[in-house]
């Protein structure tokens, strides 16, 4: 697994006042998560104040921004960290970040497709599974549940399906 890639936390959606704040909408576990990074994007954004805006959001002011006119600039700015920055999992913990991209593979070991997202619609999370182009077409996708009877095994590597979920 490649640690070093970069992992988006968030993203601005807009400027807030007239000074320079934004508006982000939060990828990670609230704006705690953000709070233990002091710069973004390999340190083009220094981050100056970050708080909660009480909608699930945050509001940020960064170092290298000090005007409206900067702020929406901003605007669709995906705010990143390398993944080796990211805290130390413990044993059956996950990245959505570290799934996304991964190989996946039925229980005998046939090529299945590869995780191309991973949703939660409030019940857990699911993986979405592209199966491999046909004739130039992309191929059709399924979903799997990030449950042990649906995905017994996975690794930096891959994902391993349990038979009757890639139906």
């Amino acid at each position: 697994m490649a640690t070093d890639r970069p992992v988006t936390l968030a993203a601005v959606i807009g400027a807030h006042g007239v000074t320079g704040e934004v508006r982000l909408k939060i990828f990670a576990e609230g704006v705690e998560s953000l709070r233990r990074f002091r710069a973004f994007n390999d340190a083009a954004l220094t981050v100056e104040k970050l708080k909660d805006d009480g909608k699930g959001g945050a509001i940020a002011r960064f170092a290298e921004v000090r005007d409206r006119t900067a702020a929406e600039a901003l605007r669709g700015t995906a705010l990143t960290v390398p993944r080796s920055a990211l805290p130390a999992l413990a044993d059956g913990e996950y990245y959505h970040a570290d799934l996304i991209g991964l190989p996946a593979v039925s229980s005998e070991g046939a090529v299945l497709g590869t995780c191309v997202a991973v949703e939660n619609y409030g019940a857990g999370d699911v993986l979405e599974i592209e199966r491999p182009a046909v004739d130039g077409k992309p191929g059709r996708r399924f979903m799997v549940p990030m449950r042990v009877e649906a995905v017994p095994a996975w690794d930096g590597e891959r994902l391993v399906i349990a038979d009757g979920w890639a139906e």
